[in-house]
């Protein structure tokens, strides 16, 4: 684990951190998924590069559903000023209608049998005793 030093007098005491940054970023679409699989959704790909855009997650409703979900999975540390779903504002919705705009305009799956692609957000909250995931389908739209 990633740690910082921290002076105590003259010894030097080194911390031991939570995660930061990408390996939060990791552990949040790990549970994210995990917890999407457990409802019976199948994980097309994760982090997926569309030009300057990434998807963090897409799913599709089952083997055979007729719903793609592109999921952004976002994840605050306790005590932050601003929730994680609070986190989307117009520059990350608009990012988020590009990146579905470009799957749309050249899938990188296979697109047999769907009627439907919505942008999902999950939230999870990273704690000690639990971590916990809230999936809240069709969050991001164009209107």
């Amino acid at each position: 684990m990633r740690g910082r030093n921290r002076r105590a007098g003259s010894l030097v005491l080194r911390e031991v951190s939570r995660p930061r940054g990408h390996a939060l970023g990791r552990t949040a679409e790990e549970a994210a998924c995990d917890s999407l699989v457990a409802r019976g959704f199948v994980v097309l790909g994760r982090n997926v590069r569309l030009g300057p855009h990434e998807i963090d997650v897409v799913v599709r409703d089952g083997p055979t559903g007729a719903t793609i979900a592109l999921v952004e999975v976002r994840t605050r540390r306790a005590g932050a000023l601003v929730g994680p779903l609070a986190s989307i504002g117009p520059k990350k919705r608009k990012a988020m209608l590009d990146a579905a705009a470009r799957f749309l305009a050249r899938p990188p799956f296979s697109l047999d049998g769907v009627a439907r692609v919505r942008l999902d957000v999950c939230v999870v909250q990273l704690a000690a005793e639990a971590t916990t995931v809230e999936h809240f389908p069709g969050a991001v739209t164009a209107s």
